[in-house]
């Protein structure tokens, strides 16, 4: 048994409150439903038809069968799932992963916005980075479904979402509950809990996670110790329902972060080594959060509070010896942040000239409260030196309204605008870069689909996005190193994009999709070695061509293989007009095999051209390739899963970045180079687990929350 998926759905406010919406229009060819009512149905994730649905050709939804499924190294490659999307890592493995897309170096998610159970991830004006995305503390076997979006075209996203945007659920209810262990080379350790118990009408939903892990470096261990926990209330009535979830995530580790070339071509490490071993971090995640939905006369309300306690400490040593030729280059970054936030979001439907119109409006706030956000010298993670330390609080509203119009049973346009206001307030160590300032923004939005077959989907879109600038430097008037007066930044940079698509499916073992976009961003942020940090650079132009493609020969085998082609360019810019880290070709492609017999495969490979490493693009890094593998064996409650990653044993480089550094009795001004951090050498995982438990149908039947219904 399972919920009927309405096929109308678009979050809401950034959050997934909007998903519980019934659909409507002429693209919702299901019929109406209470919100509550249940039928069955199959979830496939990239199976499912979106033709008819979709307001685009390039978003989409991935759920559960297909993340297990899929052999991965780290928490944060679930998001490789998402056509185009590729997820490495430059140092340890409790830091967020770093992505690209649409000819982006998102860093690590900026211009790139992440929810989980309608919770912002992108950290505003971060320790390390602006947008920070750090999503380790999900549990891969708790996330029900993922929905992703590309391009800045959807009035229910804002801040950091002109690449795009990916909203994870996780279940408000197990199918069964599981218990699970794993192990494997390298000191890799894991162990699960996660499971349901009915409380009468009510759910309570819970999972506690541990791993361990010291990763294949020749002078470091790791030593990964990471905690994860979740528990969730749900409480359902015949009007709607709301669930209260509280989430804690606990972890610490050393790192194996980049190094140069030349160290490894002369020595004196391999590129396994590390020149600097006391590098590392150690984080913290904990958040209560709720939501609700109610149906009445005038149609459904929405709402959603969430308040998170999350800190960071994180040591880095990028350059050695290029500043201090004494103590040397470590450095740490630091907060400790609190973020309150909420949503309220309400749809009804009218009638204009015997049109049926969908309205949908939204309101979202979010207040951060940063607490000692610093760039500190360091020597064996012990502080020598403050370069600065602020506290900042940044507060933001968004407003958005869209209107779906279906002029005839096979046009449909949903025209929409979004408006944004954000107020920044820095107290700094240095008074001249302490102030306030504040911005204002609108952004239309505009979809039209034309629904030209049963099987084929036409799409136009065009809109406006923007991402915001680090508080701090939107107040800035001196260099804290050098003292030099310096410019603030902008503090919102406007993006604007188009997009023309369509999605085919001619069955339903077929799904194809294919789209040409455009993206202009006002500002670039640019990766800068010898800080560690990003910073704004000239406007940019992207344009591309993506083509997604899915196969299910027979019930129990699927094929899948996308491609995305991207130019990408910087304008006005005196050192150059390439973009420092941007992809041109991405490629993966997968076989995964569930047969009745309950044997099961899956082998994947992914593909990432060479990139310029600078403007004038006169250093590039190599291109990558890796080869995953998984074989399964479920017996009754039993499973038994053999993950070989780096099935081929590449040495390809997970990232590259060119600048200058010094190692010791090098010259003073250091020496330009490529600095990598290398992919992990084939590793192998086993893992058991036993399942147990399983529902009856009037328990199974009890929604995961409307909002979820995807």
């Amino acid at each position: 048994m399972g919920m009927r998926i309405p096929v109308r759905k678009f979050t809401g406010l950034g959050v997934c409150l909007l998903a519980a919406l019934p659909p409507t229009g002429a693209l919702a060819h299901e019929p109406e439903d209470d919100p509550v009512a249940l039928d069955d149905v199959v979830v496939l994730g990239r199976a499912r038809n979106l033709v008819g649905s979709a307001i685009s050709a390039s978003q989409g939804r991935v759920g559960q069968p297909e993340i297990e499924s899929r052999p991965m190294l780290r928490t944060g490659e679930i998001l490789e799932l998402i056509p185009g999307m590729i997820v490495t890592q430059h140092s340890g493995s409790g830091k967020g992963n770093q992505m690209f897309l649409r000819g982006f170096n998102l860093d690590h998610g900026t211009d790139f916005a992440t929810w989980v159970d309608g919770m912002p991830m992108n950290l505003r004006s971060h320790a390390h980075g602006q947008g920070y995305t750090d999503i380790n503390f999900l549990i891969p076997e708790m996330v029900q479904e993922m929905e992703f979006r590309k391009g800045p075209y959807f009035a229910d996203v804002g801040d950091f979402s002109s690449a795009g945007s990916a909203h994870f659920e996780t279940f408000s209810w197990m199918p069964q509950d599981v218990v699970k262990l794993a192990g494997g080379e390298d000191g890799y350790a894991r162990a699960l809990v996660a499971g349901s118990a009915a409380l009468e009408s009510d759910n309570l939903v819970y999972a506690v996670e541990a791993q361990h892990y010291d990763g294949p470096w020749d002078d470091i261990d790791e030593d990964l110790k990471k905690y994860n926990g979740m528990l969730r209330y749900v409480n359902r009535g015949e009007a709607g329902h709301w669930d209260v979830t509280l989430m804690g995530y606990d972890a610490e580790w050393n790192s194996a972060d980049q190094i140069p070339e030349r160290a490894v071509r002369q020595g004196p490490i391999s590129d396994l080594g590390s020149l600097d071993t006391d590098v590392g971090g150690e984080t913290s995640r904990y958040s209560l959060s709720a939501r609700g939905v109610q149906s009445w006369s005038l149609g459904q309300t929405f709402v959603s509070a969430y308040v998170i306690d999350y800190s960071l400490d994180l040591w880095s040593n990028f350059t050695y010896f290029l500043d201090d030729p004494v103590n040397g280059d470590e450095f740490q970054q630091s907060e400790d942040r609190m973020i309150y936030g909420g949503s309220l979001a309400h749809h009804w439907d009218s009638t204009l000239f015997g049109k049926a119109l969908a309205h949908r409006t939204g309101l979202e706030f979010r207040y951060d409260d940063v607490d000692d956000v610093g760039l500190y010298q360091t020597v064996a993670r012990n502080r020598i030196n403050t370069f600065r330390e602020d506290d900042v609080e940044e507060a933001s509203v968004g407003w958005y309204y869209r209107v779906e119009v279906p002029w005839t049973s096979r046009l449909t346009t949903l025209l929409g605008v979004r408006a944004d206001w954000y107020d920044f307030d820095v107290d700094s160590d240095n008074p001249l870069n302490s102030g306030t300032d504040d911005d204002f923004l609108v952004s239309p939005k505009f979809n039209l689909v034309y629904n030209a077959s049963p099987s084929l989907d036409l799409y136009l879109s065009a809109g406006g996005g923007f991402h915001s600038n680090d508080a701090r430097g939107t107040t800035i008037s001196v260099d804290p190193r050098t003292g030099e007066d310096v410019d603030p930044v902008d503090p919102l940079v406007e993006s604007e994009g188009a997009e023309v698509g369509l999605r085919f499916a001619p069955n339903p073992r077929i799904n194809s999709s294919a789209s040409l976009w455009y993206l202009k961003l006002d500002s670039e942020l640019l990766y800068v070695g010898d800080a560690g940090t990003t910073e704004p650079s000239t406007e940019s132009e992207r344009w591309g061509v993506e083509f997604a493609n899915y196969i299910r020969p027979t019930d129990w085998l699927t094929l899948d293989a996308d491609y995305t082609w991207t130019d990408s360019e910087l304008n006005d810019n005196p050192d150059g007009d390439k973009i420092p880290g941007a992809i041109k070709n991405v490629f993966s492609s997968g076989i995964t095999a569930t047969h009745p017999s309950g044997l099961s495969g899956s082998l994947r490979v992914r593909y990432f051209g060479e990139r310029p490493l600078v403007e004038d693009n006169s250093v590039k890094s190599d291109d990558f390739t890796t080869v995953n593998m998984q074989l399964g064996y479920t017996r009754g409650r039993w499973r038994t899963q053999l993950d070989v990653l780096n099935l081929f044993d590449s040495d390809d480089h997970d990232i590259d970045y060119y600048y200058a550094s010094r190692l010791e009795g090098e010259p003073a001004e250091g020496v330009e180079d490529i600095h990598f951090h290398p992919i992990e050498p084939r590793t192998v995982r086993l893992s058991v687990s036993y399942r147990f438990s399983a529902r009856d149908d009037d328990y199974t039947r009890l929604p995961s929350t409307a909002w979820n219904a995807q």
